[in-house]
């Protein structure tokens, strides 16, 4: 059986946020085309779908590391932040873009909440993401 291990992630990513769009419960925010995705970056990002980019990694993020909230997966899309002559310092990414995602993806059934320890993934996303990865799998070999 092939799982999510098993595929590169970034043709996961991709092929998820593809899916993702079909999903009239994740819908980006009015403000999303002009929101920096953290502190650490200078300009909002170019790529027009880049909401369900985000949504489907956060999918993945939660199928591998467990139970995660908004401050620890703000912590994993962080950078760092240019501090000028003084060191730069690693920086979170934003809070309210991971939260928003976690929400979307909890009302579309991916996603169930704990109770103190964040989200964890629902069994309906990780059937989400095994076929989507065995369909990457299967274009890979072929």
């Amino acid at each position: 059986m092939v799982t999510v291990y098993d595929v590169p992630a970034e043709d996961l990513i991709l092929r998820t946020a593809g899916k993702l769009k079909g999903n009239d419960k994740i819908v980006p925010p009015e403000w999303a085309e002009f929101a920096k995705t953290g502190r650490h970056t200078e300009r909002a990002p170019m790529q027009e779908d880049w909401w369900y980019t985000r949504a489907a990694s956060i999918l993945r993020k939660l199928y591998i590391k467990g139970p995660l909230g908004s401050s620890k997966l703000a912590a994993e899309y962080g950078g760092f932040a240019d501090k000028g002559s003084m060191p730069n310092r690693a920086v979170k990414g934003s809070r309210s873009i991971a939260r928003k995602c976690m929400i979307q993806l909890e009302d579309a059934g991916y996603l169930l909440p704990t109770s103190k320890e964040g989200r964890i993934i629902s069994p309906a996303g990780q059937s989400l993401l095994d076929n989507t990865a065995k369909e990457v799998f299967d274009e890979r070999k072929n």
